[in-house]
């Protein structure tokens, strides 16, 4: 960027001297304080995900990794899949053995081309043999303890299914963004379905799909041998941005046998030039993401109100700190089984501040009270709920509520 800035601007007639600053920061992680040790220093995680196997989830996480790594990211793999681990078979690291720092207690992850790897692959088991609450322990363990250092990306390659394991990862760590797999049949977009609906009550936000197997060419032509995609209707049906097409090539395929990405083998390559797209398309949706989650909910001391922010828009509107606070609805403010109103109204002060307004990943935010009460909201709560309530409770007069739609 300072290179081209230096010629575009050197380039003018009337221009004797160039100086360029370079303000730009690298992304730092926004939940950094709430997440275990060895994901404080993550800034951006990636879910690859399908829902269903035989797609080629695991060849999309490991070339997007290796994409991003060239791209000049600092990037890590987590392979989630216990039962039947891809990562050892698609890259060859020197040491096949995960290595523990027994001070610590931490795992240390082994490396291949400049990419963090951690599979239960590399544990010297193999593939697993245990039950569903066993696997998450797993995976959470291999997760959390995992020394990572500091990665602008990591990318999970999610085993298939909505089970157990993938509520776990999703409830563990603050994924930024999914990359939803599939191939052009039906059944696979059946399968692909349940996992975006899944992403969406968890309020991570599917940025791409990738439709692998689509099309090959032969003698001049262009073959679609498994009929029309169901990537485009994945696209059509959930408003999932960008659909990226991967053909049915035998370098592909023969790549993630031999333990070496396409993208590593041959970087000029068609399919290498797709998972270049998938990248940047990546990277400048989870720079947005970014953006939406540290601002879409924040305290205005010069109004002594809530800010909110509508997602994808200019809008925004401000709510008292009162009404928030009465507006809670746990276990400590509501009793769960008779949904008696524990908390009063007088209860809590008109002039109360929040302390402290943090993101809780990309589904909510947790505001710290003056009495030490940590209070969670999921952002439609923001957007809908607590408007609502105060409108036909009148918990605050309507001056405290500014509209800007």
């Amino acid at each position: 960027f300072e290179q081209k800035a230096n010629e575009v601007v050197a380039a003018l007639p009337w221009v004797k001297k160039v100086n360029v600053t370079m303000s730009a920061q690298p992304a730092k992680p926004i939940y950094a304080g709430q997440l275990p040790a060895g994901l404080q220093t993550i800034s951006n995680i990636i879910a690859v995900s399908s829902c269903k196997g035989g797609v080629g989830k695991s060849t999309v996480a490991v070339n997007l990794a290796y994409t991003l790594a060239d791209m000049g990211a600092r990037v890590g793999i987590f392979d989630a899949d216990v039962y039947g681990p891809s990562l050892p078979t698609m890259v060859s690291p020197e040491n096949r053995i995960l290595e523990m720092n027994a001070e610590k207690r931490t795992i240390i992850p082994t490396e291949y081309m400049g990419v963090k790897l951690v599979s239960f692959g590399f544990a010297g088991q193999g593939r697993a043999i245990m039950r569903g609450p066993m696997v998450s322990g797993v995976i959470n363990q291999l997760l959390t303890t995992t020394e990572w250092g500091e990665l602008d990306y990591l990318v999970i390659d999610m085993p298939p299914g909505t089970g157990d394991i993938q509520l776990t990862l999703c409830q563990v760590v603050p994924l930024t963004a999914a990359v939803i797999v599939t191939t052009p049949q039906k059944l696979a977009f059946i399968d692909v379905a349940k996992g975006v609906r899944m992403f969406s009550k968890l309020k991570v936000p599917c940025v791409a799909v990738v439709e692998n197997m689509c099309h090959f060419d032969a003698d001049g032509k262009r073959y679609y041998p498994f009929g029309g995609g169901s990537g485009s209707q994945v696209v059509q049906q959930f408003g999932i941005p960008h659909l990226f097409d991967l053909p049915i090539q035998p370098a592909l395929s023969a790549s993630g046998d031999s333990g070496m990405p396409e993208v590593v083998a041959d970087p000029q390559g068609e399919v290498s030039r797709t998972f270049q797209e998938l990248g940047v398309c990546v990277v400048q949706q989870c720079a947005k993401i970014r953006q939406q989650v540290s601002t879409a909910v924040s305290y205005d001391k010069s109004f002594k109100a809530i800010k909110v922010k509508v997602p994808d828009s200019d809008e925004e509107f401000y709510l008292h700190p009162a009404t928030v606070r009465r507006n809670d609805r746990s276990a400590q403010s509501v009793d769960e089984w008779t949904g008696e109103q524990k908390l009063q109204y007088t209860d809590i002060p008109d002039d109360i501040e929040p302390e402290e307004i943090r993101p809780l990943g990309n589904y909510a935010v947790e505001i710290t009270w003056p009495d030490g009460f940590n209070q969670v909201f999921s952002h439609p709560y923001f957007d809908y709920t607590i408007i609502h309530r105060a409108q036909l409770s009148r918990l605050t007069n309507c001056t405290h509520l500014v509209y800007t739609s």
